[in-house]
């Protein structure tokens, strides 16, 4: 079963990957794997570190300990994709945005 482009997730069950179409799959892998920055799967306090110093941040320790904590346990794929769903429910689709520029 394929979803319409810019389709927002929605809940069903506890089969994260269902909420998502394959090409928001695809580009939260991609985000994942540039967070993980020591390629073992998990985003750690360190990947974190390393990937806002790749940006050009320097970013203590806290502040990363604070971003690892909107998880209760390891932050895999799968958790990574159930926060990003949670935080991506509220948001308008692409549609939405699109047509709300449209009207420019």
């Amino acid at each position: 079963m394929t979803k319409a482009k810019g389709k927002k997730p929605q809940r069903s069950g506890s089969n994260v990957f269902a909420n998502f179409d394959q090409q928001q799959l695809k580009e939260f892998k991609e985000a994942f794997t540039i967070i993980d920055q020591y390629r073992d799967g998990f985003i750690s306090e360190m990947d974190l570190k390393d990937m806002w110093a790749s940006l050009g941040i320097i970013q203590d320790d806290k502040f990363c300990a604070e971003m690892l904590k909107v998880s209760p346990g390891q932050i895999t794929f799968t958790a990574f994709l159930t926060f990003m769903g949670e935080k991506l429910a509220d948001t308008d689709t692409e549609d939405v945005l699109h047509n709300a520029f449209a009207c420019l």
